[in-house]
Parts: C-alpha cells; sequence; structure tokens
C-alpha cells in the first residue's frame, strides 16, 4: 500500500522567486490530504502532477498568511473543475468566519459543500478516520494557536500463511476466520490458535508534519516512533534567539525533537529566504540526527513496509 509525502512548498512567509511557502500532499492509498495550503499552491498541485479533484480533506496549520493563502483559490477552482463531493478542512478558529466570508462574497454558486472542523490547538485528539487513517492534532508552540499533524495508518489485515493453509488443507471458510483474527476448529475438533497460521504483513506506518513551533518536548513524545517527521527548521544554530522570539525552531532543535521522536527519519523545511541554500542547515541536523534531508519542493518521500 502505497505511502508517501510530496513537498509543494517548503518556504517561510517571505516570497522569493524559486521557492513556494508550505504546503504538502500526504498519499496514502491513493487518497489524498493537503497539509497546509501557502500561495501558489494550485498551481504546485498541477507542477506535481496531482490532480486537485483527488483532495479527500485539508489540514490547515495555523492561520498565518503562509500555509494558508492559496486555500481560497483552490476551493473557488475545484468548483470550476467540477466536484460536487464535500470538502472537509480542518483548521483552528477562526477559520469558519473566513470562509463564510468568502462563500458570501466569491462562492455563492459553488456547487459542492465546504466542511469546516475546528481544530483545539492545545488539544491532542483525533480529527478524522477512515478505514486505513487516522489523524491526530499536535500541539505546537507557535505566535498563535497552532497544531501540527499526525498522520497514522491502521495495522493492516492479517494474512494467512499459505504453507499452513496446504499443511492442514484449509477451507475457505477457514482462512476467512483466520483473517478475522479467530482460532481455527478443524473436522476432527483439533483447535489451531491463530497465531499458528497467520502473520502481521508489515508494521503500520506514520507521518508527522510539525511546523511552525518552538522547540516542544511534549510534541516529540506523542509522535515517539514515527516512521517520517518533517520539522521546521527555519533558521540555523547561529539565529537560535531570533527563532525563539519569532517562535520557530532551529536546526539543532529539530535534531534533538527527531531524536526524542526516535523517528526512522527526518526531512527539515519552512526555510527563512536569508538562506541561499540548505545544504548547511541540513548537515546541521545531521551532527545530531544522520538520517535528516531537506523537504525539497518536487521531492516524494516514500514511507516503505518495515517487514
Amino acid at each position: 500500500m502505497a505511502f508517501s509525502v510530496t513537498i509543494l512548498g517548503n518556504s517561510s512567509a517571505k516570497p522569493t522567486p524559486t521557492a513556494h511557502p508550505s504546503a504538502q500532499v500526504v498519499n496514502l492509498n491513493e487518497q489524498y490530504y493537503l497539509v497546509d495550503a501557502g500561495e501558489g499552491v494550485q498551481r504546485q498541485l498541477i507542477r506535481r502532477g496531482i490532480n486537485p479533484l483527488r483532495l479527500r480533506a485539508v489540514f490547515i496549520s495555523h492561520l498565518h498568511g503562509d500555509h494558508c493563502f492559496g486555500l481560497f483559490p483552490l476551493i473557488a477552482t475545484l468548483g470550476l473543475e467540477g466536484k460536487r463531493t464535500p470538502l472537509d478542512i480542518y483548521a483552528p478558529a477562526p477559520m469558519g468566519e473566513i470562509l463564510e466570508f468568502h462563500r458570501r462574497y466569491f462562492w455563492e454558486d459553488l456547487p459542492y459543500e465546504v466542511r469546516w472542523h475546528e481544530i483545539r490547538t492545545t488539544e491532542h485528539r483525533l480529527l478524522m478516520e477512515n478505514n486505513t487513517l487516522e489523524v491526530w492534532s499536535i500541539p505546537l508552540r507557535h505566535r498563535v494557536p497552532t497544531a501540527g499533524f499526525h498522520f497514522k495508518e491502521k495495522q493492516p489485515g492479517l494474512n494467512v500463511d499459505k504453507f499452513k493453509i496446504t499443511k492442514y488443507g484449509l477451507s475457505i471458510a477457514q482462512i476467512t476466520a483466520a483473517k478475522r483474527g479467530e482460532d481455527v476448529v478443524m473436522d476432527s475438533g483439533e483447535i489451531i490458535p491463530n497465531a499458528e497460521l497467520t502473520y502481521i504483513p508489515y508494521p503500520a506506518r506514520s507521518y508527522a508534519y510539525l511546523s511552525d513551533t518552538n522547540y516542544s518536548a511534549k510534541a516529540a513524545e506523542l509522535v515517539r516512533g514515527v516512521d517520517l517527521l518533517y520539522h521546521e527548521a527555519t533558521y540555523g544554530i547561529k539565529e537560535e534567539m531570533w527563532a525563539k522570539g519569532r517562535g520557530h525552531a532551529t536546526t539543532i532543535e529539530a535534531a534533538k525533537v527527531a531524536l526524542k521522536a526516535e523517528a526512522q527519519r527526518l526531512i527539515i523545511g519552512h526555510f527563512s529566504s536569508r538562506y541561499k541554500s540548505h545544504d548547511d542547515l541540513v548537515e546541521e541536523c545531521r551532527t545530531i540526527f544522520p538520517n535528516t534531508d531537506v523537504a525539497r519542493e518536487g521531492s516524494t518521500f516514500t514511507i516503505e513496509e518495515r517487514r
């Protein structure tokens, strides 16, 4: 089952000729979810070959423009493209008021429903759930109410060992029972324990998005064991005091969160426009957390199945 993250924008607030503000797409089994929607997100979706009509939901971390200004024209374009099913938007208050303003002045004839779900940014809570995925909010430490997101794949169903099927001559009904987690009763009355017959194909995977925020040990604890962690690293270590005052993290702080969370892999982004290259920033992270990469625009990070 595919599980990947495509980076649409990795810069902070100030525009540059070559970088776009925060936006990503999470793809789990061809179900697409937009995470933040900085200015230009429509163009970035098209450039990366992602049909906006395939978006199942939008998650907005906070109401700073570089994380949400691209949402409103996207909503209008989806109507022009023929969207008819509801679009769920998860965002802090007062996003509901902002959406209602746009509806009154720009979306009177919108042919689908926009449904806002309030994120309570001080709470760690389940935001969305379906058959394959849970999305949890992660309280963050920024200048305005802000939440990160933890995308958690549900544990895949049990597989039945094909050699055990042959060994015991299991019927379709018995195989089905084993997949449900039941012990299997043979015609002889013998009971075969489920653990003897089945195995988990791979452990459930997860992705965490932590932007914008000062260092947060609590956030690290809440995403412990995450396979892929995105953490903002707006500034290098030399700008530590500036980062703290602006509600942002440095490279070293991002690496410390990844280490504390026991993450498998770290990617960093939300870079200040002062940096023309991100090579030194990623090297700072690697002094503490070696498995660090830059969340480069256009890159897709695949979360592989671990056997």
